[in-house]
């Protein structure tokens, strides 16, 4: 009999050990499981959003591969695909998504109410419609306003004030995008104070571009002012081409465009914005409900001047802008 109990006793024991082993070996599964963030671009990742979000996720305690996975998606300044890239990540019901952009933002608001958006890089989220205001987005939306309706007018006086005897300039927009008009407005207001005249071509696909720029010439534009756009961003080579053909002092708000040939760009600091999304994504994975997460503005902008291209197109470029640039290019 008391060999019979120690036999049972031994069992149990060995029972109560391997269910401890699975329950601790599910729980440290489960533990090192990565939590699941997409991020949904229009234009390839710049390394200043790559490492941007991923400096703020840092930050923030997390190592990508052991606390997060980052399923990047872009659909290379092509619109249309818009839809097939959100329908990939809501299907595969990542935790939370990062996303640049009105049109790609309205999408996927479109396509879900329960995943949580984050807008890392959005122009005017109030007057698009996305969120009900600033304070209390509401929903499943938050994250960052780039207030580009805002600084469209502060670019066109920095414009104005690198070359004075500007009268006339084109300003390239998209009518596809939604907050151009009201940027456009803003534009109309501020121009008289400046004396500038402008005259405003709409271009919505990268075939458009040679006929606009063609416009252009037409209304003797003496300098271009770019509206900010996904289309004009992910094929600004062959728009900076044009420009350089028609010898046109250019305005942009990205500053890729400045490195690689316009003559100035003036926006909010991109990397900055993204690495601030990412404490969005901390509060969020912290069961944060992001409705009630304020929608934040730029703190950080960003001007740069390209002192090769002042000099090709026989520009001198005022010593005060040159002292306020964050960056000159020479």
């Amino acid at each position: 009999m008391i060999r019979g109990l120690v036999v049972l006793a031994f069992i149990t024991l060995v029972a109560f050990v391997g269910w401890c082993g699975l329950t601790n070996a599910a729980d440290a599964q489960q533990a090192a499981s990565p939590r699941r963030i997409g991020v949904l671009i229009v234009v390839p990742p710049e390394d200043r959003e790559v490492q941007g979000l991923r400096q703020g996720l840092r930050d923030a305690g997390y190592a990508e591969g052991r606390d997060l996975v980052i399923e990047w998606r872009s659909c290379n300044g092509d619109y249309a695909r818009i839809p097939e890239l959100v329908a990939d990540l809501v299907t595969r019901k990542v935790d939370v998504i990062v996303v640049e952009t009105t049109l790609a933002t309205r999408a996927l608001k479109r396509a879900t109410s329960t995943i949580p958006i984050v807008m890392a890089a959005v122009a005017d989220p109030v007057g698009s419609g996305l969120v009900t205001s600033l304070a209390h987005p509401g929903a499943n939306i938050t994250g960052l306003s780039l207030m580009m309706a805002e600084v469209s007018a502060k670019r066109l006086q920095l414009l104005k004030e690198a070359i004075p005897r500007l009268t006339r300039v084109a300003v390239l927009w998209n009518p596809a995008t939604p907050w151009h008009p009201k940027a456009i407005a803003n534009l109309k207001a501020v121009a008289p104070t400046l004396l500038l005249k402008l005259s405003f071509v709409p271009a919505g696909t990268p075939d458009e571009f040679s006929p606009a720029f063609s416009e252009i010439s037409r209304t003797h534009a003496q300098g271009l002012y770019v509206m900010n756009d996904g289309i004009f961003t992910a094929h600004r080579t062959k728009l900076l081409n044009l420009a350089s053909k028609a010898r046109l002092p250019t305005s942009f708000s990205e500053r890729q465009f400045a490195d690689e040939g316009g003559l100035m760009s003036y926006a909010p600091n991109i990397g900055d914005m993204y690495r601030r999304s990412a404490g969005y994504v901390d509060k969020i994975l912290k069961d944060a409900k992001p409705g009630e997460l304020p929608i934040e503005q730029p703190t950080k902008f960003e001007l740069v001047v390209n002192l090769k291209t002042a000099k090709a197109l026989d520009i001198t470029i005022p010593e005060t802008i040159l002292l306020r640039a964050d960056e000159v290019i020479r």
